[in-house]
């Protein structure tokens, strides 16, 4: 009897045993359906323990080779590195040295500065009169157009520094200045400082007003005005005239009464 009880106990076990497993079988498969299709539908998955994430999926598109920008050619690339500076092309100790010294008294370690000035001093060397000539009209122009460059090399890389554009601009008026003065003057040194400092002289644009309502009132006003005042002159001198006319009548009447 204990046997037959014992028995139906194992089996009622065993029966509940096999339909709880059954039954988390179903829910396993039930939640793997759901996920897989929260997958296909989009990044959030909400499954019966709970929710979580799921990464977008990445696309690998093909991107455009980026261009490297071409950085404009410089004012001093035509300066070689084995040259002096200018403080030691006269020594003539520099030239006979060993080759570290001459590394240190080169352009290879010189500055930004030195080397501006070396090419500043080329410039001079293009227009100058004489060796002690550093005041006329075309030294200053070379000046000027080495200062300008560099200004431009700079804003090139430096869009956004307004003070060395305003110096820039200031530069380029004085320069046209001097050009338009010297074109006036003497053209042929104006033609050679353009031609052996690289300038295209351009003339600048003709005189523009745009022409606005008040502008157009103010200038037909003023036309008016300048009118009425040529009236009146006009006015005056014929009134002028027959004063005259009318004194010299009544001078010649006495002259002709004491004649007779």
């Amino acid at each position: 009897m204990f046997t037959s009880i014992a028995l139906r106990t194992v089996l009622k076990t065993s029966v509940g045993v096999l339909r709880e497993s059954g039954a988390l079988c179903s829910a396993l498969s039930l939640k793997a359906w759901t996920c897989s299709s929260a997958l296909l539908s989009g990044p959030r998955v909400s499954c019966v323990a709970g929710s979580f994430s799921v990464p977008p999926p990445v696309r690998h598109y093909a991107r455009a080779a980026k261009k490297k920008k071409t950085e404009p050619e410089s004012q001093l690339s035509d300066l070689p590195p084995t040259m002096l500076k200018m403080d030691y092309t006269a020594v003539p100790l520099a030239q006979t040295t060993d080759d570290l010294v001459k590394r240190l008294l080169s352009l290879e370690l010189a500055s930004h500065r030195e080397k501006l000035q070396l090419k500043k001093e080329q410039l001079i060397a293009k227009v100058q009169k004489d060796e002690n000539d550093r005041s006329s009209v075309g030294v200053q122009v070379a000046i000027l157009t080495a200062r300008i460059r560099n200004y431009q090399e700079h804003l090139q890389k430096h869009h956004k520094d307004k003070a060395n554009k305003r110096r820039m601009l200031m530069a380029i008026d004085r320069r046209k200045k001097l050009l338009k003065n010297l074109r006036l003057v003497s053209y042929d040194t104006f033609e050679k400082v353009c031609e052996q400092l690289g300038i295209t002289y351009t003339f600048p644009p003709e005189y523009y007003r745009r022409a606005t309502r008040r502008w157009l009132a103010k200038k037909a006003f003023c036309i008016k005005v300048f009118k009425e005042v040529q009236k009146q002159k006009a006015e005056q001198r014929l009134k002028m005239k027959q004063s005259l006319a009318s004194t010299e009548t009544e001078a010649a009447k006495t002259r002709a009464v004491q004649t007779k």
